[in-house]
């Protein structure tokens, strides 16, 4: 699975919208739609917020495992 589609997965598997992510998070709308969307990367500040805000590691996030 790409990490864009496992990003938008996790988030709805949450219930979530992009605004309360960005509000749990601090990572910015417009850079979390993007990464959904397989337009950008994440920087690694911003894979760690997300690792963190779900409870996993960052293999696990990258599906590496």
């Amino acid at each position: 699975m790409l990490l864009s589609q496992r990003l938008y997965q996790l988030r709805k598997e949450q219930g979530l919208t992009l605004q309360a992510l960005h509000l749990r998070t601090g990572v910015a709308m417009a850079s979390l739609s993007a990464y959904e969307r397989g337009k950008y990367a994440p920087t690694l500040e911003n894979l760690c917020k997300l690792a963190d805000y779900y409870g996993l590691t960052l293999d696990n996030l990258l599906g590496r495992t």
